[in-house]
């Protein structure tokens, strides 16, 4: 088995997190006081573990010789070669949890999620199939008691989406579902084909986790604010109010529009939600750039331009390339039943950072 990687960088943070929780203000900060509490409890859990693993092997290694001992008593050698197997295993067991334990926790898996989904190239089958993916996350949200809040969408001619933003809330949903931004091929006949031939359309879709206020600061002065008559599929109230809001951040140029609610409070209220969470992702990217390297994970960088699924309606399959996944039950698939392909994901995800931790490194960062 090989060799474990030097827990003196975990002693140390576990050390510096100590004296911080023993300082007088420490509980100042209610909300940077639970985070270091659960950072400092899970190192302290990594090093027992890892007191553990250093104590078992030296006692495999004692039974070992002891067993290989011509003067040792054959009633004991018998009975160190029957326990070995079952140390052998609890040690192999204790060296993954090890390095699981020393991988990062991504701060933003346990939050809420905003989806945004776009339709690409293809025209009507492309918005068409973007309604299809909306339905798909959603048939898979509610599988899980997720509750999802439409945000803000802007429909076809044909009744799809040419864009629908909605927000997913529930435990780790940001962990279960941020492999999933990018490009969506869709290939099979459009509805509007009479001659039964094949079109290749894409969605993009970007996946952004929720933020808060405290988590990002906007300067009032940095918005420019606009509002105007919903308009929409038709109903009740449609274009009779200026209900519909544009936000505009000026120094990043970003826009977020939502008229979905008669009210405009509402409707503000939605978009500076989108607005943050675009802006906290746009963050969290930056960041991960300053530590790019010829390693990228082969999940990919989750980045809307990256081609990442292909669904074959005439063959009735699926296809994630980024870990070569194929299934061959589409009709599942857009009912939900993504469980195979996201646990396959989740699990790519972990062997790459085990690799990295195995190499001597911290996931995420740079080579040394």
């Amino acid at each position: 088995m090989e060799t474990l990687p030097d827990i003196f960088p975990f002693q140390q943070r576990h050390d510096e997190l100590a004296a911080q929780m023993a300082d007088a203000a420490f509980y100042a900060n209610p909300r940077r006081a639970a985070d270091v509490t659960r950072e400092h409890q899970r190192l302290h859990e990594l090093i027992e573990s890892h007191r553990r693993h250093t104590k078992l092997a030296r006692d495999i290694a004692e039974a070992e010789a002891l067993g290989r001992d011509p003067a040792a008593d054959d009633d004991l050698r018998e009975l160190v070669t029957t326990e070995l197997p079952a140390m052998k295993m609890e040690l192999a067991a204790l060296h993954h949890e090890i390095l699981q334990g020393m991988i990062p926790p991504e701060p933003t898996d346990s939050r809420n999620t905003v989806m945004e989904i776009r339709a690409g190239t293809g025209g009507d089958e492309a918005s068409l199939f973007a309604a299809d993916l909306f339905r798909l996350y959603s048939r898979y949200a509610e599988d899980r008691g997720w509750k999802v809040q439409p945000m803000s969408s802007s429909y076809s001619d044909k009744g799809g989406f040419k864009e629908v933003i909605f927000l997913i809330s529930g435990t780790d949903v940001y962990k279960q579902l941020k492999f999933e931004s990018g490009v969506h091929r869709v290939q099979r006949v459009p509805v509007t084909e009479a001659n039964g031939r094949i079109h290749t359309s894409t969605v993009t879709v970007a996946v952004l986790p929720e933020a808060e206020e405290v988590d990002v600061q906007i300067d009032p002065q940095d918005l420019e604010i606009s509002v105007s008559r919903a308009s929409g599929p038709g109903g009740q109230g449609v274009n009779t109010t200026d209900s519909a809001v544009q936000i505009l951040h000026k120094p990043t140029g970003l826009i977020v529009q939502c008229a979905d609610e008669r009210s405009q409070l509402k409707n503000k209220a939605r978009a500076m939600t989108v607005l943050r969470s675009r802006l906290l992702k746009q963050r969290e990217e930056e960041e991960r750039a300053k530590y790019a390297n010829e390693r990228r994970s082969q999940i990919g960088s989750g980045d809307r331009s990256e081609r990442i699924r292909t669904y074959n309606f005439p063959q009735n399959r699926v296809t994630d390339h980024r870990i070569g996944l194929t299934l061959q039950n589409l009709p599942e698939v857009m009912e939900g039943g993504v469980d195979e392909l996201f646990e396959a994901l989740q699990r790519e995800d972990l062997a790459e950072k085990l690799a990295a931790i195995n190499r001597g490194e911290t996931p995420g960062m740079p080579v040394r």
